[in-house]
């Protein structure tokens, strides 16, 4: 800095302020100074300059793993909006274990980064309560935290499921089953909850929540639901990793959807609308998920807010109708009701099972 002060003319205070736009500096001893910093090509250590100003214009993001999609798209929503900020991002896994979270949040507070976007994993938030998190910014999405201080960005769970089992159960189907991952997760048990509340109100009784961590476990269980004295007729899958296990399920055992048995599922995927036939889900927001996460982290830091109550914002959901629940025409429904058609799929004739 002391060279490019030289250079330019300007004392090393100046290049401070043109470097952080901290005050005014004119035009023409701007111009100066940044052509001295091109001329001996000056990089700022970042990291000094965050020891001196308490600021790293970094945040670190925490998700449970990247290979879901949902979590990397989130992840990417976040890292455009940290973009425009001028933030760079630290990326980081918890692999759904509790300590190992514990352990990154530690890490990430350590490097001074500005704040943070957590996709909880499941256990005792109570260690954000620390010291050492009273001073950062933090949002959680997907899955909100016990504390309150923290914002959150979610959807309603409970009813984008109910929406789509009452389609199923609108075919006719009356044998229902919910198939999901680790029932501990928030999510999964949100939207149990909401199966079971629309086999309730149908007068009928819910199916035991079906555990699916792996791609065999689903083929164990679609087998035993499918070949029992009083069959399943239809499955709803809790998230797109379970959609994934239940069509690797389906066709192992060479079950005909939706002749044998219709599907639905929680999440859209990329080849959803290709697939023979094609799925039946309820779609969520998942890049605007992110990058409400991200407005909302970024609002807290440049007005330097730490709420005793923090805000939660629900986004909505759509059931988007294609051909695996049995329907002859695709289209969209929304949380509030209101359904619109989009063009008629070659698709398997609806058909009720009871």
């Amino acid at each position: 800095m002391a060279d490019v002060a030289r250079l330019a003319g300007v004392g090393k205070m100046t290049v401070s302020r043109v470097l952080s736009g901290s005050a005014n500096v004119s035009d023409a001893t701007a111009d100066r100074v940044q052509r001295a910093i091109r001329l001996l090509n000056y990089q700022p250590n970042e990291l000094a300059r965050s020891l001196r100003s308490l600021h790293s214009k970094t945040i670190a993001v925490i998700v449970p793993y990247l290979y879901d999609s949902f979590f990397a798209t989130c992840a990417h929503a976040i890292s455009t909006v940290a973009k425009q900020h001028g933030y760079s991002v630290i990326l980081t896994t918890s692999d759904e274990e509790h300590e190992t979270e514990q352990r990154q949040t530690n890490l990430m507070v350590r490097r001074r980064i500005d704040g943070m976007v957590i996709i909880p994993a499941p256990g005792d938030d109570k260690y954000l309560r620390s010291e050492i998190y009273s001073r950062v910014h933090i949002v959680t999405l997907d899955r909100p935290l016990a504390d309150p201080r923290f914002d959150s960005v979610l959807v309603n769970n409970s009813a984008g499921t109910k929406m789509a089992v009452e389609h199923l159960l609108g075919h006719g189907h009356r044998r229902i089953g919910f198939l999901g991952v680790g029932r501990e997760l928030y999510t999964m048990k949100a939207r149990y909850a909401g199966y079971r509340q629309a086999m309730m109100r149908a007068g009928l009784t819910a199916e035991p929540y079906m555990e699916c961590r792996t791609p065999e476990k689903a083929v164990d269980q679609v087998r035993a639901a499918l070949h029992c004295s009083e069959p399943l007729t239809a499955l709803f899958a809790a998230n797109n990793l379970t959609t994934r296990y239940l069509l690797h399920a389906l066709n192992v055992l060479r079950v005909e959807v939706p002749g044998k048995v219709a599907t639905a599922g929680f999440d859209d995927l990329d080849v959803a609308d290709v697939l023979q036939p094609t799925l039946t889900v309820v779609r969520q927001p998942v890049y605007q998920i992110g990058e409400a996460a991200a407005n909302l982290l970024f609002q807290r830091i440049q007005r330097q807010e730490f709420p005793s109550t923090g805000r939660r914002i629900v986004l909505p959901l759509q059931l988007v109708v294609r051909c695996s629940c049995g329907c002859r025409e695709s289209g969209t429904a929304s949380e509030d009701g209101k359904a619109s058609m989009a063009g008629r799929d070659s698709c398997a004739p609806a058909r009720s099972m009871r």
